[in-house]
């Protein structure tokens, strides 16, 4: 979810749990914002949180991103990066973190160790902080980097709920089922936690989470559709996984072909779909 800007498609599906998009650095400073310009504690994200919660549904503070300046590249120290965290959840008054970390942040292991350092000093401060890491995969699993980001959460003792994959964007050549290289991407991941994790078949499955991009994706011949959703949703239950989630809510709904402002890769799916059915999909 955007977390200023509400949506006509926030309840599609009855969501369980909202990941309001994103915190980073504002500039270069050590200093949380929304997409690095809004204040965390603006008064229209605290209404927007507390529309999205009165339904029952929880909201989860995803830090990172694909764009901008993820906290662990902004702050010097463990303890100031763990205090900009810990503003930013008490702001929205979340009890849940995810750390959306990819393109270069993902490969910058000071700041990964950094960020390792600073979620078990948040976690030693909140032992009822549920943390997870929203990653980019392959079919395959996840890169080299991906595994040495869990790595280094493991060796730093951080207690990772679940590890959430970017079922999305793989490359050009990948113009086969979506729904297929979801499940591929999510078996070969699962194999790759219970390694990191030493954790059973059933704990890794539980601690697995998917999330998709509704319709076009950003890379050419990847179209995630309505029955893929439905795959993934029967996957998912099949073995037990987390979550199922959606980049995003406000995406689902078909483009207007008359309106010069809609544009698949931002704020529709382009694809024919009624509003909110990916959401219903996701919901089972």
């Amino acid at each position: 979810m955007d977390a200023t800007s509400a949506s006509d498609l926030d309840d599609a599906g009855s969501a369980a749990a909202y990941n309001l998009a994103f915190v980073i650095a504002d500039g270069s400073d050590c200093t949380p914002a929304w997409n690095g310009t809004t204040a965390i504690d603006d008064s229209s994200v605290k209404s927007r949180v507390s529309a999205l919660t009165e339904s029952g549904a929880s909201v989860r503070v995803s830090f990172g991103g694909a764009d901008g300046k993820e906290l662990a590249e902004a702050c010097d120290s463990a303890s100031a990066l763990a205090e900009a965290y810990g503003a930013a959840l008490d702001a929205a008054g979340s009890t849940e973190a995810d750390f959306d970390v990819e393109g270069d942040a993902l490969a910058d292991s000071d700041s990964v160790s950094l960020r390792s350092k600073a979620i078990a000093l948040l976690q030693e401060d909140r032992p009822d902080l549920s943390v997870s890491f929203t990653l980019p995969v392959m079919p395959d699993g996840l890169d080299d980097d991906g595994v040495a980001l869990l790595e280094s959460a493991n060796d730093h003792s951080v207690q990772v709920s679940t590890v959430n994959i970017m079922t999305m964007n793989y490359a050009s050549s990948y113009g086969g089922d979506m729904g297929d290289y979801a499940e591929e991407a999510a078996s070969a991941t699962h194999e790759q936690l219970m390694d990191v994790f030493g954790t059973s078949d059933s704990t890794a499955w539980g601690a697995l989470a998917l999330t998709s991009m509704l319709g076009v994706n950003d890379v050419d011949n990847e179209t995630f559709t309505l029955e893929d959703a439905a795959q993934v949703r029967e996957f998912a239950d099949d073995k037990g996984v987390a979550w199922v989630s959606m980049w995003a809510a406000f995406r689902d709904r078909a483009c207007d072909e008359d309106s010069s402002s809609d544009d698949p890769l931002t704020n529709c799916s382009g694809i024919e779909q009624e509003d909110g059915a990916f959401g219903e999909a996701f919901s089972g």
